[in-house]
C-alpha cells in the first residue's frame, strides 16, 4: 500500500489520505443515505439526507482517526517513534518505527485503540437520547456513530493478527512465554482462523442474498488471510536468515596472482573470460603464500603499454581492507545488513583467521534463502539477479532485517566481523 497524500501532522506525527479512501468515504455515504432514508419518518429533503450521510461518514473515519492516534500517543510514551498514520480502504493504520521492547508495553500499545473507541461508544450511546430532543436527525447519527464505534471496537478485538486483539494475544504469549516470536506465531495462526471464518461466512452471506454484507466480510477475510500468509513467509524467512550462516551461501568469485606478476600478465589474465561470464571479478594477490592486497585495472588504464613488461603488480596494491568484508561465521541476515551498509555489489568473507576464504554477492544471498525454503531458481533467474545486482524473484531482505530489528529479534549493528 502506498503512502498516500499527507493532509496535517498531529503531534509531528502525518496523517495521510490513501487514494483507496475515498472509495470507502463514497461507499458509506451511500450506505448512510439509504439508512436514513428508511429510519427517519418523515424523512428529510434528498439534499439533506446526503448531507447528514457524508457528515456521518466523515464522523465515522474521525473516530477511526482517534482509534490510531491512540495507538500513537501511548506507542509515543513507550519511546517508539510513529511514522505516520494512513486512512484507507479497511479503516486505518499506524505506521511505527519499532515495536515496543517490552511486552507490557506492546500491550498497552495494542490496547489502546480500542479502548479509545469503547470510550467513544460509550459517550455517544449515552447522549443519543439528548441529541434526539435536539433533533431526530442529530440522535440518528449519534446513535449510528455510537453503534459503530462499539463495533468498530469489537471487531479490533478479536483475537487475531493484523487486528489489536492479536497484538493483545501476541503481547499476552510473549509475557507468558518470554518468546516474542511464538507470541507472534500463536497471533498469527489465531489471525489465519479468523480469516477462513470471516472467508466461509461471507460466502453464506452472499448465498443467502446478503451482498453488501457477504461482500464485505468476504474482503476482511481475504486481507486478514493475506495478512496472515505474508506473515508466515517473513517468519519463515527470519528463521532461515539467523540459522543459515554466510559460508553456507558463499562461493568464491576472485582470482589470486603473484605479486611479481607484470601488468602486462595480469591484462592477459583480465582478458580470459571469467567465472559464469562474469568480467568485474577481483584479482587477490599473495607473495609466496600469504596475502598482501588486491589490484583493480588502474594501472593498466593509466599507464602506457611500454611500462607494462616492467611494471608489477606489487608496485600498484590496495589494501584487502579496502573491500568490504564479513566473517563466514556470521549469520545471513548480518550479511544482508552488511549489503545495505556497505552499498557493495560484493562482500569479501573472511575466515576464522581473518583471511579470504570467498566472496558473496546478494544473488548468492537470496539463492541459498529460497533453497533453504524448498525453492529452487532456474539459471536464467540467477544469473538475471547476478547481473542486476539484486536479490531473485524481488526478495525484500533488507525490509525482513529492519523488521527483526524493530521487533528487537535481533540487534541493529550488531557485530558481523565486518570491515569497512
Amino acid at each position: 500500500m502506498g503512502e498516500g497524500w499527507t493532509v496535517l501532522r498531529i503531534r509531528g506525527i502525518p496523517l495521510r489520505i490513501h487514494p483507496t479512501w475515498f472509495v470507502i468515504l463514497v461507499l458509506a455515504t451511500l450506505a448512510f443515505q439509504q439508512h436514513y432514508t428508511q429510519a427517519l419518518d418523515p424523512a428529510p429533503a434528498l439534499s439533506e439526507r446526503w448531507a447528514l450521510a457524508l457528515v456521518t461518514a466523515l464522523l465515522l473515519f474521525v473516530s477511526v482517526l482517534l482509534h490510531e492516534l491512540g495507538h500513537s500517543l501511548v506507542a509515543l510514551s513507550q519511546g517508539v517513534k510513529v511514522r505516520s498514520i494512513t486512512l484507507f480502504l479497511l479503516g486505518g493504520v499506524a505506521s511505527v518505527e519499532r515495536e515496543c521492547s517490552t511486552a507490557r508495553g506492546a500491550l498497552l500499545v495494542a490496547a489502546a485503540g480500542p479502548a479509545v473507541s469503547l470510550v467513544l461508544a460509550l459517550m455517544l450511546l449515552g447522549s443519543t437520547h439528548a441529541a434526539a430532543h435536539l433533533s431526530p436527525a442529530l440522535g440518528s447519527m449519534v446513535g449510528e456513530l455510537g453503534a459503530l464505534n462499539l463495533v468498530l471496537a469489537l471487531f479490533n478485538l478479536l483475537p487475531g493478527l493484523p487486528l489489536d486483539g492479536g497484538l493483545i494475544v501476541k503481547a499476552l504469549v510473549w509475557q507468558a512465554t518470554g518468546s516474542q516470536r511464538r507470541g507472534l506465531e500463536v497471533a498469527n495462526a489465531s489471525g489465519r482462523f479468523l480469516a477462513y471464518l470471516a472467508i466461509g461466512l461471507g460466502a453464506v452471506l452472499l448465498l443467502r442474498g446478503s451482498g453488501l454484507g457477504g461482500a464485505w466480510l468476504l474482503l476482511l477475510g481475504w486481507f486478514g488471510l493475506g495478512a496472515a500468509r505474508n506473515q508466515r513467509q517473513m517468519l519463515l524467512i527470519q528463521q532461515v536468515l539467523k540459522d543459515l550462516r554466510v559460508r553456507d551461501a558463499a562461493s568464491r568469485r576472485y582470482r589470486v596472482v603473484e605479486a611479481r606478476t607484470t601488468l602486462r600478465e595480469l591484462s592477459a589474465l583480465r582478458l580470459e573470460p571469467a567465472p559464469a561470464g562474469d568480467a568485474a571479478d577481483w584479482v587477490l594477490v599473495t607473495d609466496r603464500g600469504r596475502w598482501q592486497g588486491l589490484i583493480d585495472d588502474q594501472p593498466l588504464q593509466t599507464l602506457p603499454v611500454q611500462a607494462w613488461d616492467r611494471e608489477r603488480v606489487c608496485d600498484h596494491l590496495s589494501p584487502l581492507s579496502s573491500l568490504p568484508s564479513i566473517s563466514e561465521s556470521a549469520p545471513l541476515w548480518q550479511a544482508v545488513q552488511r549489503f545495505e551498509d556497505s552499498g557493495a555489489a560484493r562482500l569479501l568473507v573472511l575466515s576464522p583467521a581473518g583471511l579470504p576464504s570467498g566472496t558473496l554477492e546478494r544473488s548468492e544471498l537470496g539463492l541459498a534463502v529460497l533453497e533453504r525454503l524448498g525453492l529452487r531458481l532456474p539459471p536464467p533467474l540467477l544469473e538475471t539477479a547476478r547481473r542486476q545486482r539484486g536479490y531473485p524473484l524481488g526478495l525484500a531482505l533488507p525490509q525482513v532485517v529492519q523488521a527483526m530489528e524493530a521487533s528487537g529479534e535481533v540487534g541493529s549493528g550488531e557485530s558481523s566481523g565486518a570491515r569497512r
